[in-house]
């Protein structure tokens, strides 16, 4: 039998035995799909509009803002030492410094949930660590943060300590401008960087 071919016939047999070692694509991409599905029923990963306007008082440093919305949104208003990484640049290499930093939080948000959960989610996938969502975004800040409710007279001790925790946050945030009890949610502005705006939308 002629070498050449005896040669060939031992190199098919290797490659043949190569590929049955190799790892299954089909098989990483669903356990990548499955560990994001569990990641995402987690709710661990949300922090409250308290918790970040407590931090923001106290001027945590282990605390990083992150606005993902566009920058004409962000110019307008955005929380006190937040940096703005719009949505579509989150993957930018230009930004690993702001998203890979030891020892701090990285809290993504937006005007809802939705955006802020997706630059979670992408930030996830590359591997970078101490992630989350404030839960409800900008419209769930205006909401507790700016204009709380007072509780019923019914409620907890625990509720009422809360309401005025956020009547002591909104009054920093706002310069005490606002009076809660007479202002409408609807008719609510905040003033920055001499524009004026309505925090509104879903993302």
């Amino acid at each position: 039998m002629n070498i050449r071919y005896i040669f060939f016939a031992i190199l098919l047999l290797a490659l043949g035995a190569g590929l049955f070692f190799l790892p299954d694509p089909k098989a990483d991409y669903e356990t990548q799909a499955e560990n994001i599905l569990s990641e995402l029923k987690d709710q661990t990963r949300f922090v409250s509009t308290d918790e970040v306007a407590e931090r923001i008082i106290n001027q945590d440093p282990s605390l990083f803002l992150i606005d993902v919305r566009m920058v004409d949104y962000y110019e307008e208003f955005s929380l006190p030492g937040a940096a703005n990484i719009p949505l579509e640049e989150i993957l930018n290499p230009d930004w690993v410094d702001y998203l890979e930093q030891d020892g701090v939080d990285l809290v993504f948000y937006s005007n809802g949930d939705i955006y802020a959960e997706q630059a979670w989610m992408l930030a996830k996938r590359m591997g970078y660590k101490n992630l989350y969502v404030m839960k409800g975004g900008l419209n769930h800040w205006f909401e507790t943060i700016i204009q709380p409710k007072r509780p019923a007279a019914t409620a907890s001790s625990t509720e009422f300590d809360l309401y005025e925790f956020r009547k002591g946050a909104r009054q920093y945030f706002s310069g005490g401008s606002l009076n809660i009890e007479d202002v409408e949610a609807e008719s609510l502005t905040f003033t920055r960087k001499k524009k004026e705006t309505v925090i509104e939308g879903g993302c």
